[in-house]
């Protein structure tokens, strides 16, 4: 019988004991797995939506509401500012780009954006079919839009006003599809994008003046800026605050805020599967000692029969290695499932998108600290085996 078959037969000679520390791995292994993919990820989401983004524009408020709201959309913005703060910043030096949002409508829960071709552009977006608005009460769908609703070219849908599901709909305009985006993996996916002028067609319709609005009294929600250059960093931000009613918000203090509230979480998670993976190890380490002691007669047989003290240690760190190596798989397996699980209920509330098939080059170092693991936890019991006495243990008495 070779080393490796009777190796595995020893482990599961008490499959109580086996199973539990198999548990115990897999639940620390996949823990890290988990943390890994959906930090990463999140991280990987947050750069590919903010870039070319240096400040957020908005009514006075939370920055952090106002940088959720304008670059993720996830969080409701903190009210409207005039539309000529709009031209008032593009005709600033130190700003190259200045990007205009109109909020406050959604369709089954995903949101309206009103801006301008602009907004495409910024992300590069890519068409999977139709084209970009060339009028007002046109639509542009993002893929998980599309997907999720159903809409297709030259359909019709309705805006609910409000952020939520439950608004009043006003369904006495349509917006019509013109175009779907191919899925990019970011904000987009997730947005309805049309004219600046849609939302306020909708919006004027229901003016109690009952005439169209100027531009001095017409309003936008945020404003995203791109700096021309670097020093713009140290006075925009100062200037925008300066002006009554407007807050600014950097992207790059704000993800740095909210990287590090959602790190105390990562931390915590993290330190539970720390805590499990050493118990895993003293179990296997008590499981080994334990079986070297009992299994005395059988490992001094195999001396016996000619087999070097180098190869009875072997066969008890196989034991360890036999237990890591399923637990890498088990935990790897757990750590995707449960970030395509979280992925969906993400998706289900129309929020960030995180996906079970992402692959970290980090996860290359799951299999090494099981690896670590087991040959810590069956160094000791191994070197207990290599230094068996095979005189002493047939002179002993039965």
């Amino acid at each position: 019988m070779s080393l490796m078959r009777l190796a595995w037969r020893y482990l599961w000679a008490q499959p109580l004991t086996a199973a539990l520390n198999l548990l115990l791995l897999s639940l620390g292994l996949g823990a890290i797995c988990f943390v890994l993919l959906v930090s990463e990820q999140i991280e990987q989401g947050m750069r590919r939506d903010l870039a070319g983004i240096d400040l957020i524009v908005g009514a006075k408020g939370s920055p952090m509401q106002i940088m959720l709201a304008g670059a993720f959309h996830l969080d409701v913005p903190t009210g409207n500012i005039p539309f000529n703060t709009l031209q008032t910043l593009r005709a600033q030096p130190l700003v190259a780009q200045a990007i205009p949002q109109s909020l406050g409508d959604s369709v089954q829960g995903f949101r309206i954006v009103g801006s301008t071709a602009q907004y495409l552009d910024h992300f590069q977006a890519r068409f999977s079919s139709g084209q970009a608005w060339s009028g007002p009460m046109q639509a542009v769908l993002g893929a998980e839009v599309a997907a999720s609703t159903g809409l297709k070219l030259g359909q019709t849908f309705s805006a609910s006003h409000g952020l939520g599901l439950q608004g009043s709909a006003h369904e006495e305009q349509l917006y019509t599809v013109v175009g779907v985006l191919a899925a990019s993996a970011s904000v987009l996916d997730r947005l309805v994008i049309t004219d600046l002028s849609s939302v306020w067609q909708q919006h004027e319709s229901h003016h109690d003046s009952g005439h169209e609005l100027s531009d001095e009294e017409r309003e936008i929600t945020l404003i995203l800026l791109r700096y021309r250059s670097p020093l713009a960093a140290v006075s925009m931000p100062r200037w925008v605050n300066a002006q009554p009613g407007l807050q600014a918000a950097a992207p790059a203090l704000e993800t740095a805020r909210l990287l590090r509230m959602v790190g105390a979480g990562t931390d915590v998670l993290r330190g539970f599967a720390l805590v499990l993976l050493l118990a895993a190890a003293a179990s296997v380490f008590v499981a080994l000692l334990h079986a070297v002691r009992a299994r005395q007669s059988d490992l001094a047989m195999l001396r016996m029969l000619g087999a070097p003290p180098w190869r009875v240690a072997l066969l008890v760190s196989l034991e360890a290695l036999g237990l890591a190596a399923m637990a890498t798989l088990l935990g790897l397996a757990l750590g995707h499932g449960l970030t395509a699980v979280l992925g969906v209920l993400l998706a289900g509330q129309q929020s960030l998108h995180i996906s079970g098939a992402w692959l970290s080059p980090w996860e290359a170092l799951i299999p090494l600290l099981a690896l670590g693991l087991a040959l810590l936890a069956a160094a000791w019991p191994a070197r207990a085996a290599f230094k068996l006495d095979v005189t002493d243990l047939l002179q002993a008495p039965r």
